[in-house]
């Protein structure tokens, strides 16, 4: 019976691994589509799902440096993507946010995304968004720890 239980996790692992790739793929496709770089169509959806951004916020999001966010910021500004705003209460500071067109991004984006929805049963796409949600945050977690585990060992006189 066990044996049964890690096969199933084995298929589920590499179906997981084929949504990842097709999820890159989509990235890819998309990016070309609308005239954007990858990392800009990733900054895209940091913003979609996380809303308007710190661009230290962003950069830790991307896993970029601060002055590659600047850079980044700057493109995404000029390709009418998305703003920066100022912080309402830290003068400080600056938000970035989608403009128009980078709404305009998120609806072709969404509509593209919906399609792969056509087969699921009404009724179980709240449980299925669950799931989804659930997935992500673990892989984010794991991700968020690989990530510190490897900065410490570049730290000196770690290890």
């Amino acid at each position: 019976m066990e044996e049964q239980g890690q096969d199933s996790r084995d298929d589920a692992v590499r179906s997981l691994r084929a949504l990842i790739l097709a999820g890159e793929r989509y990235r890819q496709a998309l990016s070309d589509s609308v005239g954007l770089g990858i990392t800009e169509t990733q900054a895209v959806s940091y913003l979609t799902v996380h809303g308007d951004r710190g661009q230290n916020e962003l950069a830790a999001d991307l896993g970029l440096s601060s002055g590659a966010s600047t850079a980044l910021v700057d493109r995404l500004e000029r390709q009418g993507i998305a703003e920066r705003y100022p912080h309402p209460s830290d003068r400080r500071r600056t938000l970035v946010r989608l403009s128009d067109r980078g709404h305009e991004v998120v609806r072709q984006s969404r509509d593209w995304l919906g399609t792969a929805f056509h087969d699921v049963p009404p009724g179980e796409l709240e449980t299925l968004a669950g799931t989804l949600r659930s997935l992500a945050g673990r892989l984010n977690e794991r991700s968020t720890a690989v990530s510190a585990e490897q900065e410490q060992r570049r730290q000196p006189g770690a290890g």
